[in-house]
């Protein structure tokens, strides 16, 4: 019997991107997506979620496919009651597919992957002292994701970014392909 999986995502994703790499090892029929703000209206977005002058927030896609800064605070309570719910709802795993900070979620009967707690001791443990290239889906993250990761290795990161919708246009990969030829990077990672 094949492990029940459910994502949860706080925009939209493009799930058709990444079910073919979970369907390897899942049945798709146990795959199931949860999406916090994908289904709202901008509008409805940014009534419930907008942020208050200072707070932190967190960049999200949303449906109309243009980015938005919501509230870090408002996201994080909406997240853990969907987690409670999925959590209830018997799912062996849920999985936080975001590339936000976010590490304060908490699930009692579930296992709960967080990319935040996973990937930096992963990527660390892998790369070491080897030059390293990140792909991040918004041009927006970058700054952000080379000040929040820098522990990823010692040495000199290399930083592209492409979004799912653009790796059709193979130009987009061409930094990272050249990179890669020039010996300045020997692993890349696409987050």
């Amino acid at each position: 019997m094949s492990a029940s999986l459910a994502i949860l995502t706080i925009g939209i994703v493009p799930m058709q991107e990444v079910l073919p790499l979970l369907t390897e090892y899942i049945d798709e029929d146990n795959i199931s997506h949860h999406n916090l703000l994908g289904k709202l209206s901008r509008e409805e977005v940014m009534a419930e979620y907008a942020p208050e002058a200072g707070e932190d927030t967190i960049l999200t896609l949303l449906n109309d496919n243009q980015l938005a800064h919501v509230s870090r605070r408002k996201v994080e309570r909406d997240l853990q009651g969907v987690v409670e719910v999925l959590d209830n709802r018997g799912y062996d795993v849920i999985i936080l597919m975001s590339t936000a900070n976010i590490s304060s979620m908490t699930a009692r009967n579930t296992i709960f992957l967080e990319p935040s707690r996973i990937l930096p001791p992963l990527v660390s443990s892998i790369v070491e002292d080897h030059q390293v290239g990140v792909i991040v889906p918004v041009e927006e993250m970058l700054p952000v994701f080379r000040r929040k990761n820098g522990k990823f290795c010692r040495n000199r990161r290399y930083f592209h970014w492409v979004t799912p919708f653009m790796i059709q246009n193979k130009k987009s990969l061409m930094p990272g392909k050249n990179y890669w030829q020039k010996g300045l990077m020997s692993s890349c990672w696409i987050v």
